[in-house]
């Protein structure tokens, strides 16, 4: 990969990949940054961290100014473990397990509507891709958090797809979901992250579309990757 490329004097890229819940972000997210040897950015589970320590500590997710108090007062940190899977601290506390419930999932969402919390995370989003040589992953890393991104991807697939995704992943931990459940619980999340009036969920003018239905998440990464090479001129 070429070594001068950042649009902001950075010597490797910024890569945002956002896109709606389920649409294997996340996963695809790690997996490119483990190819490409860069760190990844889990923007969403800062976010998820806000929600449940928010829920600890008794504020209520839709009080916004309190909200956003308690978000500058987190220290938040990511590890990455021995598998290279990215972990979140809250306070040096490994947090990841308790983030990745359903509630907290829905948590994040109603956190993130704020003005107030997104204020308080994107200095530290910055801050976390300021060098380059990132992968961040979420809803408005290409409109919002780094709008100068070297490489914008929307990574979407539809709502049944990713329901489906959802059923499987949840059936091989053992549990028994309910597939009209997880599409309506899917369907009112893209609802409420498309229509809040902080940083809606939508693509970025200059962000390539792509669609996940009929790919495997290796074809996702290999598709990821050339759109990263291809950015570079490498």
């Amino acid at each position: 990969m070429s070594q001068t490329h950042g649009r902001g004097g950075r010597e490797q890229p910024v890569v945002a990949i956002d896109g709606p819940a389920g649409a294997g972000k996340s996963t695809a997210a790690r997996r490119l940054a483990e190819h490409l040897g860069f760190v990844l950015v889990d923007t969403g589970a800062l976010y998820r961290g806000v929600a449940l320590s928010a829920q600890e500590a008794g504020v209520d997710w839709d009080d916004g100014v309190a909200l956003g108090r308690l978000a500058e007062s987190l220290d938040f940190a990511f590890h990455i473990a021995e598998d290279g899977t990215p972990s979140l601290r809250i306070a040096g506390v490994d947090r990841e397990a308790d983030i990745r419930s359903p509630a907290i999932a829905r948590g994040a969402s109603d956190v993130s509507r704020h003005p107030e919390v997104r204020a308080a995370l994107l200095g530290l989003q910055r801050r976390l891709g300021a060098e380059g040589g990132v992968v961040l992953e979420g809803r408005d890393i290409g409109t919002v958090v780094f709008p100068d991104a070297d490489v914008k991807v929307f990574l979407t697939a539809s709502s049944q797809e990713r329901a489906r995704r959802r059923v499987n992943d949840l059936i091989s931990r053992g549990q028994h979901p309910v597939f009209a459940a997880i599409l309506e619980g899917i369907e009112a999340r893209d609802a409420q992250d498309m229509s809040r009036e902080a940083a809606p969920l939508k693509p970025a003018l200059d962000a390539i579309l792509l669609e996940t239905d009929h790919m495997s998440l290796d074809q996702v990464v290999e598709r990821l990757a050339e759109i990263v090479r291809n950015s570079s001129g490498a």
